[in-house]
């Protein structure tokens, strides 16, 4: 992972929690750390540096230990663990207000922190497909959590060329959706066996989009037809390229693209199924 200057000097301000603008003394975005604070955070990463007489000023050190670690996985490790949780808690600052600080220089080096189960973690951003957009950003069901760390795992793995690891990502991403709007919309979770296609048939059923049902017309009999026969290759493709199992052959690119690609279409068409249904249901 290889940041700009101007990232790694945002970082620092992070790490250290001084001022991110120098004309204002109240622009700090995270808690303060001492030297000896500071050492300890890198300590704890794996380092063996001693706070003496020789440490200098506490920003200029900082920066020393992330232009150490540039270019390499540990500073992916330094980044998120700057950003715990726990090290915002009964502070004055909001880690939502650090990660946004920190995303708008990121995006320049083609990285975001994004929001996982327990913290954050450091994604890239140079996939270019289909987005899926969860409805469930505020959501803090482990469930909902789970969607949307599938959703930047699947582009994280194709930006890392981790094809068999996106079409994982990829099927993960659809149960889980698949899954949650079952709970919302029958009220109870179904035992669900590892069988996509049985729980996609429920899910169907739960919303009104089987094309066999009579009253729609022909042509979105064939759309819905067409989703129905996308799910079923979707878990078919997992099962010979993906890898929760032994591989048959292995993905390209335009593989895991394409079953990325059309599980968000699927997800997002889904989301705005049930938003419309949701609106429906209130307006009678």
């Amino acid at each position: 992972m290889q940041l700009s200057p101007t990232t790694i000097r945002q970082l620092v301000h992070v790490i250290t929690g001084d001022r991110v603008r120098d004309n204002d003394e109240n622009s700090a975005i995270s808690p303060y750390r001492s030297g000896p604070d500071i050492v300890n955070f890198f300590n704890n990463l794996g380092w063996n540096e001693i706070y003496d007489g020789e440490f200098g000023t506490r920003w200029r050190w900082a920066e020393s230990k992330l232009l150490e670690v540039n270019g390499n996985k540990k500073l992916e490790q330094v980044i998120c663990s700057a950003f715990d949780p726990r090290v915002f808690l009964r502070s004055d600052f909001k880690i939502e207000d650090a990660v946004d600080y920190l995303n708008e220089f990121l995006v320049f080096d083609d990285y975001k922190l994004v929001s996982a189960a327990k913290g954050y973690r450091v994604v890239r951003v140079t996939f270019s497909g289909v987005a899926a957009q969860s409805p469930y950003g505020e959501s803090k069901s482990l469930n909902h959590l789970f969607i949307q760390d599938q959703i930047h795992t699947c582009e994280a793995r194709i930006a890392a060329d981790d094809f068999d690891g996106a079409i994982t990502a990829a099927r993960s991403l659809l149960e889980a959706v698949l899954k949650s709007i079952e709970v919302e919309l029958s009220g109870k979770s179904e035992p669900y066996s590892g069988d996509l296609m049985k729980l996609f048939k429920r899910v169907q059923k739960l919303m009104n989009l089987d094309p066999s049902q009579e009253g729609i017309s022909q042509t979105l009999k064939q759309i819905l037809s067409g989703i129905s026969s996308i799910v079923a290759g979707v878990a078919s493709l997992r099962n010979k390229m993906g890898d929760a199992h032994a591989i048959s052959y292995r993905p390209s690119r335009h593989h895991a693209v394409l079953a990325v690609n059309a599980v968000n279409t699927i997800s997002n068409f889904l989301f705005d199924s049930l938003e419309y249904q949701r609106e429906r249901h209130l307006e009678n």
